[in-house]
């Protein structure tokens, strides 16, 4: 990877879905890693998410500001341990808005107070089924950051788990964004490219950071 004959650059995959290599440097790729293990400590730590059919996510996840878990959200581990989610910090909102801001313009960042954060962790043959992100009331943009291991991140439309989609291998660092026309499509992740990690970084497996408006009230 660091020896390619072309350097990847930012790419549109789709109307207000932009893919921007190597967003994050290694030195805070290590300092998101960090906090990344700190979040996964219990209380309210790393859960295997289980669906309402039985079946469980071969990724795991931990969650910040508002617990995520099928189909809702809610300010306890409702379906884990049941403690507070853990707050979501200032800076990771500040992160999630310059994200946004060098992937879409500064327009489409101004008004997005970022409050929840959904890490997965995967590892193995882990993977993640075509969903899309539908349980927030708001309409901004998410951003999707990549620490650890590569993987084939599948993007699709908003009809569809099926095709049209185009596959985008995502790399420790990258930044996806997707809003606007896009902000519903369908995505997933089919495979995680073992092994790929960079070596300075101390990870085995994949880490993705999914930041998300969600436009609900206030309740502090």
């Amino acid at each position: 990877m660091d020896a390619e004959l072309f350097p990847r650059e930012r790419a549109r995959v789709a109307p207000g879905a932009v893919h921007l290599p190597d967003w994050l440097d290694a030195a805070r790729q290590r300092e998101l890693l960090r906090a990344c293990r700190e979040w996964a400590r219990p209380p309210a730590g790393l859960r295997t998410v289980r669906t309402p059919g039985g079946g469980a996510m071969t990724a795991r996840q931990v969650c910040l500001g508002w617990h995520w878990y099928p189909y809702a959200y809610a300010r306890t581990v409702a379906d884990g341990d049941g403690a507070p989610v853990k707050p979501f910090p200032v800076w990771l909102g500040e992160l999630g808005r310059r994200a946004v801001s060098d992937a879409l313009g500064p327009a489409q960042a101004e008004d997005a107070a970022y409050d929840i954060a959904l890490i997965n962790f995967y590892e193995g043959d882990a993977r993640m089924g075509m969903h899309r992100d539908a349980d927030e009331r708001a309409t901004a943009p998410v951003v999707s950051l990549s620490l650890g291991d590569a993987c084939v991140f599948r993007f699709g439309n908003t009809r569809t788990r099926a095709r049209p989609y185009t596959d985008v291998e995502l790399r420790s660092g990258d930044l996806f964004v997707f809003g606007g026309a896009s902000r519903l499509a369908y995505h997933g992740v089919p495979r995680v490219l073992l092994g790929t990690a960079p070596a300075g970084l101390g990870l085995t497996g994949r880490l993705n950071v999914t930041l998300r408006v969600s436009g609900f009230p206030d309740d502090s």
